[in-house]
């Protein structure tokens, strides 16, 4: 089947050569709104077709899943025209800016009767799965406190400090940290506490997120723009502890007991880049019919917004 890509920046050559490694998909075209720069990244990649703009891509009937690498402040307008165009779209995260725009996109890709689905990888990873099996094998009993990370230093990066861009902490890789938490606690919590930091251009620096569930549970996430962080994610139980070594490409997960005796430890499979198994899944829904994705659903990416809108939201009440 075959696959364009909207966009040609860095994690768009990511997405290239993981699909050119892939044997069950075929990049077939790259769209940017610049033709040499399509053409430069074409030859780089091997690709048959080069468009100079975002609308010729979406014009191709021969493609059959569209990703979209542009930034997060373009991807409503991107999947808009790709879904108005009749193609199937795997956008990267964040899906958009905030529920609204997602909503409106989920609500277009049905009427159009399209394949829609959010790229976030950590959703579609064997890992995923490997942790869960952990969680519910009991082997560090209830778990009642989550911890987690992610941060880079990204300040210097254009798209990541300007608003019209929008940029922060939260939207480039506070999503991880929250989709970390949903997958393995879920979505069921009754409270959300937050502090922020903001930068002098006006978006959020780093900030840390509490979840309060009614069971007792709670989950705290960290992001920031400015240092790097260790990338744990950390269950706590009254047997021991989980550790999952990066939240954002987790590779081993190393069970302790509470006298800190390492139990178990999982090795997670050898991977080309971790990318392939949201296209890998997209287009298998495709050739099922189906609309959306398992691994991600698009109640999930709605859900996901949402919470983030409530974030920004009590940051905007005066948090600090």
């Amino acid at each position: 089947m075959n696959v364009g890509i909207l966009g040609a920046g860095n994690i768009a050559g990511v997405m290239a050569k993981t699909i050119n490694a892939m044997e069950d998909a075929t990049l077939y075209a790259i769209g940017s709104r610049n033709y040499e720069k399509a053409k430069a990244f074409a030859r780089e990649y091997s690709i048959g077709r080069a468009y100079g703009s975002y609308e010729e891509l979406a014009e191709d009937d021969n493609i059959d899943l569209i990703y979209i690498a542009s930034p997060h402040s373009h991807h409503y307008e991107h999947m808009k025209l790709c879904i108005e165009h009749g193609r199937n779209v795997l956008c990267e995260k964040a899906f958009t800016f905030d529920r609204k725009e997602a909503e409106e996109i989920v609500a277009l890709a049905a009427e159009k009767k399209v394949y829609l689905a959010e790229a976030i990888w950590t959703r579609y990873m064997p890992s995923r799965q490997m942790i869960q099996q952990v969680i519910s094998s009991g082997i560090i009993g209830e778990i009642k406190t989550v911890t987690c990370n992610l941060a880079y230093p990204i300040s210097h990066v254009e798209r990541i400090i300007r608003p019209e861009l929008a940029g922060g902490a939260l939207l480039d890789v506070g999503v991880y940290g929250i989709n970390f938490i949903m997958m393995h606690l879920g979505k069921e919590y009754k409270k959300i506490e937050s502090s922020v930091m903001m930068t002098d251009t006006g978006v959020d620096g780093q900030e840390s997120i509490t979840f309060h569930y009614g069971d007792g549970k709670m989950a705290v996430t960290t992001h920031s723009i400015y240092g790097r962080s260790d990338r744990k994610g950390i269950f706590y139980g009254e047997k021991g502890y989980i550790i999952i070594d990066n939240i954002n490409n987790p590779l081993t997960i190393d069970v302790y007991d509470c006298e800190d005796h390492l139990v178990k430890h999982l090795d997670v499979p050898e991977q080309i880049s971790g990318y392939e198994y949201e296209i890998r899944e997209s287009l298998e829904m495709i050739r099922q019919g189906k609309l959306e994705s398992e691994s991600m659903p698009l109640e999930d990416s709605l859900f996901i917004m949402g919470v983030m809108d409530e974030v920004r939201g009590l940051w905007n009440q005066g948090q600090d």
